[in-house]
Order: structure tokens, then C-alpha cells, then sequence
């Protein structure tokens, strides 16, 4: 098979170039900070003990890595599909189509995890509304946010990872002072760095525990590639990939690696209020911080608000693109004179509202099948970056090399080792055979995703029959009509 790398107009045809320069930045920003980091962190300390922050560091490398092939390829050629469209230009359609589909599947069923999350939050605040009302009202209203324009979104979005990046900057600077005593009006003692070894070693489960503490935060970095399907929509899709990946390096270490350090810097790894109340809400609890709790619940509602914002986003733009493609319904690919693929985003709200009703009908058997077999999309979306941009490299040096104004570092050694990274923690999330863990994870993800390819080559091989017969047929030569 031949691949060729097709010259792209800046923004694709349909979409307008809404996106500012803040918006993307906030995006990328926003796109690495997810609610799991707030909600999930607590499970994984209590799994590795200070151990997690090698977990997380091994995890945000992965990240990087991935990222930085996806940045090569996304600077050469810019695209709502991201990589779906490379996957399907390096690997073949089948592979664009297949992985085109997990991934919107992957965000349906997340919009239905976060509206939940964020309903349990305002109904306990205003419990007047019943949850299910108000996951109703969040969904309807970034629904209209979305369908309004795509400058809607960004402005959105921007507020939304805003406040994020303002709550875990002013956590990081007030845990840092608290540590060292210098918190004023703080009766925490000045421990310094003491937790990380004091309380059973730094790998108080031992070094598996690491690898445990990978299949637990692996999952809260999904969604740092959102930002190479926006940047389609700015007016300099190039410059905004090239300084969004040059930026995930600190994005990962300040975030979730300065944070985590002074969750467990400043608790006892063990403590119980970590799983019962949630790490950040224990740590600034420990300092004196009056409120936590609520201050917390603010942030995870903004971060849940931020991914369902972001998740319709990301889905009704990956149907936009399959759908110009051929690979879904034509009206997926048309868009309103705001530049909005409507069709696909109501598309993508319609199953959205259909897996919020399967979490409240049948959390434990329809829903809980449909998070086991989306739980391991995002490695499998991973390694079709990884073989993707082993075939794109090779086709933009030949063809466009000028466009490599982003390269991944050792290629095409790191990539390999990326590929055998992400193969191993696949393999490891096989021996978690708890209710709903890694295995269940796998194994349904897996079948999955063989469905789609199956139904995706059929296609492939049906619509080559047919086209076979289309060429035959203009070609033949006109026969003489019988007299």
C-alpha cells in the first residue's frame, strides 16, 4: 500500500476557524487535568503509597511520548479526525474506520460518567432536583453551548480549565508552605518530605505495587490529544499543535506529579480520610483549610462540567470527520453557516442521553458493560498513534519533509519502545481479575474492537466489489442494439 500525504487547507471544509490562540492553550491545558485526577488519586495512593508518584511519572512519559508522535503528525497535517485520519491514511481505512468509532464510543459512554458525577454533586446541593434532573440539565445545557458555535466551546473551555489550573496552582503553593511550616494560621507540622519514607518506605507494598498504581491513573490522563482535533479549528493549526506538544512535558510534571507530591508529602500514606473523603479534600483538611470538602466539590463539578464540555466536543468532531469520510452518515459532515456539524453533535448527545439512562435504569449490568468495554480504548488509540507514526514519518520525509516542524525524539527507537510499553500494561491489566478490572477491561474492549474491524473490512470489501463493478461497467464498450 501505497500512503501519500495529502495537502490540507488550513481549516477543513464546514468548520470555521473559531479557535483563539487562549482557547487551545486552556484546551491542551484542560485536556490533561481531568476530574479522575481529583476523584482517583486517593485509590491509587492507597495501592502504592508514595510509590504512586513513580506510577504516574512512568504514565505521564507514556504520555509524552504518545503525544509527541501525535504532534508530528498532527503539525504536518492538521485534521479533526487526528488520529483516526493519520491511522487511516498510514494503516489502511479499515484501521481509521475502526479506531475512528472506539474512540467517539469511548466519549459517549464518558458523557454519561460525568453527567452522573456532576449530577450527585448539585443534587447534594440543591436536592430539591432529583440527580436524574440534573444530569438532564448539565447535558441540555452544553449541548446548546456546542450546537452554538465552536468559539462557544473555546470560551467555555477556557474558564472551565481556568479554574482548574488556578485550584491545583494555589493547592501546590499552599501545601508547599504548609509543609515548611509557613502557612499562616496552620497547625500542620512542618514534616517537610518525612511521609514519603516514615510511614513503611516509600514502596510500602513492594515494586509491583508501581505497576499497580499504573492500571489505576492510566486512565485519568485520556483526553491530552484533544487538542491536536481542535487545533483544526484556529486560524494557525500548525503553530497551535507545535506549542501545545512542546508544552505537555511541565503540563504532566506540575500538574499531576506536583500535586500528588504534596498529597502524600503532607499525609501519611495510610491515612484512612484519603479513600474516605479523597486525597486533595484530606490534604487540605490537614492544613486548616475550613470548607474543603465543598472548595473540592466546586473544582471536581468545574472538571466534570470541563470533560462532558470537551467529550461532546471531541466526539461530534471525530463523527464530523468520519462521516467526510464516508466512513459514517453524510450529514455528519455538514455544517451550519457557524461552522457546527449539528447532525453529529446531536448524534453524539442521543447516545450520550441513552448511556446516562442505561447508568440509572441498569448501573450494574448494561452501564457497568459499557465502561468494561470502552476501559481499554484509550491504550488501544495509543498504540494506532504509535504504528501510524511509524508509516507517516517515513511518507512526510519523502514527501513533505519542511512539514516536520514537530519530531518525536530517537525515532524510530522510542516509538518501538512506546509500542512495547503500552503492550506490557495491556498484558499486566490481564492479571487483575477483580469485578469490573483490568481483565473484564481488556477482554471486552478487545472484542469490541475485533467487532468494528470485522464489520470494517466487510464494508471495505463490499464497497471494493461494488466499486469494481461501477469501473467495469463505465468501461465496457457500448454494444450495437440489435436491429
Amino acid at each position: 500500500m501505497t500512503t501519500t500525504l495529502p495537502a490540507s487547507p488550513p481549516t477543513e471544509p464546514g468548520l470555521k476557524a473559531g479557535l483563539k490562540s487562549r482557547h487551545l492553550s486552556m484546551i491542551a491545558i484542560g485536556g490533561v487535568i481531568g476530574a479522575g485526577l481529583f476523584v482517583g488519586s486517593g485509590s491509587g495512593i492507597a495501592a502504592a503509597g508514595p510509590g504512586i508518584l513513580i506510577s504516574y511519572a512512568l504514565v505521564g512519559v507514556l504520555v509524552v511520548l504518545v503525544m509527541r508522535m501525535l504532534g508530528e503528525m498532527a503539525a504536518a497535517n492538521p485534521s479533526s479526525g487526528s488520529f483516526s485520519a493519520y491511522a487511516d491514511r498510514a494503516l489502511g481505512r479499515w484501521a481509521g474506520f475502526t479506531i475512528g468509532w472506539l474512540y467517539w464510543f469511548f466519549w459517549v459512554v464518558v458523557l454519561a460518567v460525568e453527567a452522573t458525577a456532576g449530577a450527585k454533586i448539585l443534587a447534594g446541593w440543591i436536592p430539591a432536583v432529583p440527580q436524574w434532573g440534573w444530569a438532564l440539565i448539565v447535558m441540555l445545557v452544553l449541548t446548546a453551548t456546542n450546537l452554538a458555535s465552536v468559539s462557544s466551546y473555546g470560551e467555555f473551555e477556557f474558564w472551565f480549565a481556568g479554574i482548574k489550573v488556578v485550584a491545583i496552582a494555589a493547592f501546590i503553593v499552599i501545601g508547599g508552605l504548609a509543609l515548611f511550616g509557613l502557612l499562616p494560621g496552620s497547625d500542620h507540622p512542618a514534616s517537610g518530605f518525612t511521609n514519603l519514607t516514615a510511614h513503611g518506605g516509600f514502596l510500602p507494598h513492594g515494586p509491583g505495587a508501581i505497576l499497580t498504581g499504573v492500571l489505576m491513573v492510566v486512565f485519568s490522563f485520556m483526553g491530552s490529544e484533544i487538542v491536536t482535533l481542535a487545533a483544526g479549528e484556529t486560524a494557525d493549526p500548525r503553530a497551535a499543535v507545535t506549542k501545545a506538544t512542546n508544552s505537555v512535558i511541565w503540563r504532566i510534571a506540575v500538574f499531576y506529579l506536583g500535586s500528588i507530591l504534596i498529597v502524600v508529602s503532607l499525609l501519611r500514606w495510610d491515612d484512612p480520610a484519603i479513600l474516605k473523603d479523597g486525597s486533595y479534600v484530606a490534604a487540605l483538611s490537614s492544613i486548616g483549610i475550613p470548607h474543603a470538602a465543598q472548595i473540592m466539590n466546586a473544582i471536581v463539578l468545574t472538571s466534570v462540567l470541563s470533560c462532558l464540555n470537551s467529550g461532546l466536543y471531541t466526539a461530534s468532531r471525530m463523527a464530523f470527520s468520519l462521516g467526510g469520510r464516508n466512513d459514517a452518515p453524510a450529514a455528519f459532515a455538514r455544517t451550519t453557516g457557524r461552522g457546527v456539524p449539528r447532525a453529529a453533535i446531536l448524534a453524539s448527545v442521543v447516545f450520550g442521553f441513552v448511556a446516562v439512562a442505561f447508568n440509572y435504569l441498569w448501573p450494574d449490568t448494561v452501564f457497568q458493560f459499557l465502561l468494561n468495554s470502552s476501559g481499554a480504548i484509550a491504550l488501544f488509540v495509543w498504540l494506532v498513534i504509535c504504528f501510524s507514526q511509524l508509516r507517516m514519518r517515513r511518507v512526510i520525509e519523502r514527501e513533505a519533509p519542511e512539514k516536520l516542524v514537530v519530531r518525536m525524539w530517537l525515532y524510530p527507537y522510542l516509538t518501538w519502545a512506546t509500542i512495547g510499553l503500552i503492550t506490557f500494561v495491556l498484558g499486566y491489566m490481564l492479571t487483575d481479575t477483580s469485578n469490573g478490572g483490568g481483565r473484564d477491561q481488556v477482554v471486552l474492549s478487545t472484542l469490541v474492537a475485533l467487532a468494528v474491524v470485522v464489520f470494517a473490512l466487510v464494508r471495505q470489501r463490499v464497497s471494493g466489489r461494488a466499486g469494481a463493478r461501477d469501473t467495469a461497467r463505465e468501461a465496457a464498450p457500448e454494444t450495437a442494439s440489435l436491429s
